[in-house]
């Protein structure tokens, strides 16, 4: 099923509960990542009242205006796998109501393509951990002590 019409669909259901008395059930704002043979890698955001937008990044909740500025300046049209990730995890330090970034206090899925098959994958806390490292977001856990 393409992207945009699972989207379209979950997305009409949120609209048709706003049509009796202004109910908004789902109460809250959803990213879907996806990817299909037509339009390869998608982002859409839609709202409570099931409004809907593509997207190349976005981000919502706390604080997500700096956030979208961010995407906004470092994002760019050709980016590699890892350059996406480190973006990501440098817009959350950022932004985040939190003096440090730590693998507890957040969670990182990617969507990608290996070996011609599309895949999903949530980060381990421990993968996560050494990402924060590497791109020096936190320090390792022997010098944090």
């Amino acid at each position: 099923m393409p992207v945009e019409q699972l989207v379209q669909s979950l997305c009409d259901t949120k609209q048709g509960y706003t049509q009796f008395g202004g109910l908004r059930p789902f109460g809250v704002s959803f990213l879907f990542a996806g990817w299909d043979k037509n339009y390869s890698f998608q982002l859409y955001m839609s709202d409570p009242s099931g409004n809907y937008g593509g997207w190349k990044a976005a981000a919502i909740g706390a604080n997500n205006q700096a956030a979208q500025s961010m995407l906004k300046q470092d994002s760019k049209d050709e980016i590699t796998r890892e350059e996406a990730v480190q973006l990501a995890l440098k817009v959350l330090s950022k932004t985040m109501d939190s003096t440090s970034l730590t693998s507890d206090k957040l969670e990182l899925a990617e969507v990608f393509v290996s070996s011609g098959k599309v895949k999903y994958q949530v980060s381990s806390s421990d993968s996560l951990g050494k990402l924060l490292v590497k791109f020096g977001l936190t320090q390792p856990a022997a010098e944090a002590s």
